[in-house]
Parts: structure tokens; sequence; C-alpha cells
């Protein structure tokens, strides 16, 4: 089953000092080139979930999908509004991943899929060496038919997307973090240095 991709590209990047993390370079390509090689062997069509001018990610040949609510409600607003698209497309689910992580699993779709609980909902998450179990929140897959409920949630004030995903308990896709965490993501300058040295290991 081949599901849309959404790469979830929405957030203000505060840490490194606004504008797109996902046009910082690393290893001499984009963030959102990583990520989009990466999640285009898994998924089909993909789009991009940024808010602002739509104009500068026009190279990418790819839908740009604004959040559908005002002020930035976080990650699940980006999630929603790629729902609402892929429910255009008559798509039963979409998998997301994150516009700043780019080493995720070469296997997150088929995974996801794999683990999905009984509404369909999947987190994907790392463990560490001791076992602990660390969720990815914006690594997922979400069914089109849970997106009223979802609307209904965020117009409501929550924000907060394992809030919102244990009400409906989605299952889990465990991905070990050897040689280190593929989740690892971009939030400073400094983390594009160390993603940098991880490359080689990729």
């Amino acid at each position: 089953m081949t599901l849309p991709g959404i790469i979830l590209a929405g957030g203000r990047a505060t840490r490194m000092g606004g504008g797109d993390k996902g046009l910082r370079m690393v290893g001499g390509m984009r963030l959102i080139d990583h990520v989009i090689t990466r999640l285009s062997a898994q998924c089909a069509p993909l789009a991009i979930n940024a808010n602002g001018d739509p104009a500068r990610l026009a190279e990418f040949g790819l839908p740009v999908l604004p959040d559908s609510l005002p002020d930035h409600p976080g990650p699940l607003a980006g999630v929603l509004a790629g729902l609402d698209w892929a429910a255009s497309l008559g798509a039963t689910a979409i998998i997301t991943a994150a516009a700043d992580t780019p080493f995720f699993p070469a296997d997150l779709a088929q995974r996801l899929i794999a683990n999905a609980g009984p509404s369909g909902l999947c987190l994907a998450a790392s463990t560490d060496d001791s076992g602990k179990l660390h969720r990815q929140p914006t690594f997922g897959l979400w069914p089109t038919a849970l997106r009223h409920d979802l609307r209904t949630a965020l117009t409501g004030g929550l924000r907060k997307i394992v809030l919102w995903t244990d009400s409906h308990n989605a299952g889990t896709a465990e991905f070990p973090s050897h040689p280190f965490d593929p989740f690892f993501n971009i939030n400073t300058p400094e983390d594009i240095v160390q993603a940098e040295r991880l490359l080689g290991q990729a």
C-alpha cells in the first residue's frame, strides 16, 4: 500500500534564528532534499506543509499546504492540512515526516502501517541503549477518517500530539537507535555540525 506523504515544515525555527530550517544545508544538500529523497521512496504523492509565501518552495514541484487554523497551533495543524488534502485525493491515510530530520528510517512507512492501532493511527518511536522508548510524534500514520475529530480537538485548544493519539489508541512502530537515533533532528546551528558528522554513518 502506497500512501501520500506529508513533509511537516510549518515550524517557525526560533532556535535557528527563524526562516525555513528545511532550506539549511547538510552534506551539500538542503535538509528538505534529504527528506524528499527518503520519503519519495516510500510514499506518493508528496506535499509540503508550510506557512507563508509558497513561492519560496515552488522549485520542489510539490503542493504546499498551509495550516488551515490560525496562530501556528503546531504540528497537528500540519497533519490536519495533510489529511484534508489526502482526503480530496481519495486516500485513506497519510504518512508524515519532519523537514528537519534527514536520517529517518527507509522503512518508516512500511513499519507504521504494520503497527497501526485499531483506529489506524501509529506513531514512530526510537529505543535507546537502556531500552527506553522515545516517541517521535511528527512521524506517523494518520487515517483521513479522523480528520474531523482532529479539527474539533484543535479548535478546542489541543496542541500536544500524543494526547490526541493516545485518546485514539495509536500503535507504536519502534526503531533502534544504532548507530545513532534515526530521528535526530536539527534545531540549532550546532545540530547541523553534528548532522554533518553523522552523514558518514547514515
